[in-house]
């Protein structure tokens, strides 16, 4: 069944907001994310981290070092630049790493179809996460079919793939109201994961933005926080915050601060597809 929606933009802008006819196979497909995860254990915060080098200048040595980083701690995916998924995919053959890459990235201004297509040839490749970055332009228009078209045929395409979708809001360029109405939009069009930002544009997550991102989408939703995230400490706060995945560059850093051994006691990472996902060039 598919999901329509009131003509009025304020349909979702609203407190009360209102689906008109929810999509059943949508909501049968979300599970509630995870609480409390331990974050003392190393194997657990690694759980959360998508290891991310989206860095242009980055080279064929720094990928293949970003994925051996991925492999020897247990990271929940690497995230890189679509031109670098096959080769990822064969630098990562029998890990259990997920391949991550973005699309219309990072402005998200592309149509509609070039980002299909090109979520089609990463996904040929060998990617299993698509963060697409929603058509912002379109959203603070008040063009809100046109980014639940979007972002829709983007999560049919994923999941009849086996994949799933993060959607990038962008939240530093958003009114509280437009990045509510943004995960209300992304949650009714299928998407898997919000997410906070680029790390391109003028700042990256706060933790402001991912409490105001749970709260509007309850725990049906992953929340990825992405952007200026490079110390333990902000991996506390963001997760406290409700943020079930972490887009660092900062992955390997942040389990060297961890003083606390792994306990044998120590909670199995939440489900794949919940969580385990600034400045400009530190994502």
């Amino acid at each position: 069944m598919e999901a329509s929606f009131t003509a009025q933009p304020a349909c979702y802008a609203c407190a009360t907001w209102v689906r008109v006819r929810p999509t059943l196979a949508a909501a049968s497909r979300k599970k509630p994310v995870s609480p409390n995860p331990n974050l003392d254990s190393p194997r657990i915060i690694a759980s959360l981290i998508d290891h991310t080098l989206l860095k242009p200048e980055a080279t064929q040595d720094d990928i293949g070092r970003l994925c051996s980083e991925a492999c020897e701690f247990g990271f929940a995916s690497v995230c890189v630049n679509p031109c670098w998924v096959a080769f990822a995919r064969e630098a990562l053959a029998g890990s259990a790493v997920k391949i991550c890459t973005v699309i219309g990235f990072p402005l998200g201004a592309n149509e509609a179809a070039t980002k299909l297509f090109e979520a089609e040839l990463a996904f040929s490749h060998g990617a299993r996460e698509l963060d697409m970055v929603q058509n912002i332009g379109a959203l603070r228009s008040q063009h809100f079919e046109l980014v639940r078209d979007d972002i829709a045929g983007m999560a049919a395409f994923a999941h009849g793939h086996g994949a799933i979708l993060k959607v990038i809001l962008e939240t530093c360029l958003l009114t509280d109201d437009e990045k509510i109405t943004a995960c209300r939009i992304a949650a009714e069009a299928g998407a898997d994961f919000v997410k906070t930002s680029t790390g391109f544009s003028k700042s990256g997550a706060t933790v402001e933005d991912v409490k105001l991102m749970r709260n509007t989408v309850g725990q049906s939703l992953g929340v990825k926080a992405s952007g200026g995230i490079r110390t333990l400490e902000s991996v506390r706060a963001m997760v406290a915050a409700g943020a079930t995945r972490i887009g660092t560059s900062s992955g390997v850093a942040i389990l060297a601060s961890l003083s606390a051994p792994e306990t044998s006691d120590a909670p199995v990472p939440l489900h794949a597809a919940k969580v385990p996902g600034g400045h400009i060039d530190a994502y």
